[in-house]
């Protein structure tokens, strides 16, 4: 099976920000952080209320970003465009 890249907008990296981890573009809430509250229990609701920077669709892109990094598939990060 060919491997397919996967497209990430609302992911960015940058060397100067939280040492260079995954983090929801715009912020310093790294994939891991999100994956850690999960884990733990917390609800999507719950962590929206708690960092109201973040939506849904923010939580579900982390996801697929850690689910791709699992994978070992291509991963391109790109700017959202305006």
């Amino acid at each position: 099976m060919a491997d397919e890249a996967q497209e990430f907008t609302g992911i960015s990296i940058n060397p100067n920000v939280r040492f260079g981890k995954a983090c929801i573009a715009g912020t310093r809430i790294t994939v891991s952080d999100i994956l850690g509250w999960l884990s733990g229990g917390m609800s999507e609701a719950a962590i929206i209320e708690d960092f109201p920077e973040l939506s849904v669709d923010n939580i579900r892109e982390a996801l697929g970003y850690a689910a791709a990094r699992e994978n070992r598939g291509t991963i391109i990060i790109r700017e959202k465009r305006a």
